[in-house]
């Protein structure tokens, strides 16, 4: 039976631009509407899938919404701007949902009416001080924009509203423990299990996680390039034995290693099915798939490597982010030693010490 095409419109093989980049032409004719553009990345990647569902999906340009001055209006212009649309195709599709939200609520609302309270009530209704401060992040950049570009020089209410108290840690970083729990209740040959492994060996994040296939494995490396960040990045397979260990377990002929049905996950649903995998194995809610990204960074910077190894395994732009873990385990180092300095003395058998559950009696003084 001829499997059928997951991408319809797409040409067989890719082309290769004067940069030796491949790109894939895309040719498609939907209700009416002609599409004849290329599609880039790595066949069936975050980015490959992302600009084929902007290019099969997408609306005509925008068109400009609602009054002069009100937000709907600055929303249609921001949203139309170069700057907005040459946000990496999962960044700007996130981005888009946050907007349309504050559209749907205070879309007819004239900016210059706007004042902190407003923007403190809609803050209230995102259910979380994450969430909250992106929002305010994102009216002020309206504010900001519609200043710079459209002539409206209206007080920005953000400017009053104080940022709400967040964990500066962030998401939770999994511990070893809680790793062999999910192993535990995942046995290996499962995709459950799999998903695991490949997040913890090569440190994707979930938008790219989810599209890895055997296309990514390139000899003896695990090729993949971030959709956020647009990075490259290669890991050798040597380093990854419990992942191969899963990765040989797949039938002939497997494209991609995790599936819903036959078909790619979207990044929300594959990180809902991952969640349902953690509850399943009796890990808290604060297990979720970032935490995995975070301890393969942790364990890194605790073996001892620089922020420039953690940045290319984490496939970033910069080292600011793989510096919080190589000072952190720096940190924890520097503690031990500085304790060696001051505290000569050692407990011995500490192992066996704190095993103990039994308390001791209380001795008889009569």
């Amino acid at each position: 039976m001829k499997r059928r095409n997951p991408f319809p419109g797409l040409g067989n093989q890719p082309v290769i631009d004067r940069h030796g980049k491949k790109r894939w032409r895309l040719r498609l004719t939907i209700k009416g509407r002609k599409i004849d553009t290329y599609i880039h990345g790595a066949y069936g990647s975050a980015q490959f899938r992302a600009e084929y569902e902007a290019a099969t999906t997408a609306a005509p340009e925008p068109q400009t919404a609602g009054d002069w001055g009100t937000v709907e209006y600055v929303l249609s212009k921001y949203r139309a701007d170069k700057k907005y649309k040459a946000l990496a195709a999962s960044t700007r599709y996130a981005k888009g949902k946050r907007l349309d939200w504050i559209g749907s609520l205070i879309g007819r609302a004239r900016m210059a009416e706007l004042q902190p309270y407003h923007i403190e009530n809609l803050m209230d209704r995102k259910g979380g001080p994450d969430a909250a401060n992106r929002l305010r992040k994102e009216v002020s950049e309206l504010f900001t924009f519609a200043r710079k570009k459209l002539g409206m020089n209206h007080p920005d209410p953000t400017e009053g509203i104080d940022e709400r108290k967040t964990n500066k840690s962030g998401f939770h970083t999994w511990t070893a423990a809680q790793v062999e729990q999910y192993r535990e209740a995942h046995a290996s040959g499962t995709m459950a299990r799999l998903a695991l492994e490949l997040m913890l060996a090569t440190g994707a994040a979930r938008q790219d996680a989810c599209a890895i296939g055997r296309q990514n494995i390139k000899g003896d490396v695990i090729y993949y390039r971030r959709g956020k960040t647009g990075q490259d990045t290669e890991l050798p397979l040597k380093y990854m034995a419990a992942l191969v260990a899963e990765i040989v377990q797949l039938p002939y002929g497997t494209t991609i290693f995790v599936t819903h049905g036959g078909k790619p996950y979207t990044v929300e649903s594959f990180g809902n099915w991952f969640a349902d995998q953690c509850k399943a194995a009796g890990l808290p809610d604060e297990c979720r798939a970032h935490g995995l990204r975070k301890l393969g960074a942790t364990t890194l910077a605790e073996a001892g490597a620089n922020e420039f190894q953690i940045m290319s395994f984490l496939a970033h732009k910069s080292t600011r982010e793989a510096l919080r873990y190589v000072r952190a385990a720096q940190r924890k180092k520097l503690t031990a030693a500085g304790m060696a300095l001051a505290h000569s003395e050692n407990v011995s058998n500490l192992s066996e010490w704190l095993d103990k559950t039994d308390t001791q009696a209380p001795e008889n003084r009569e």
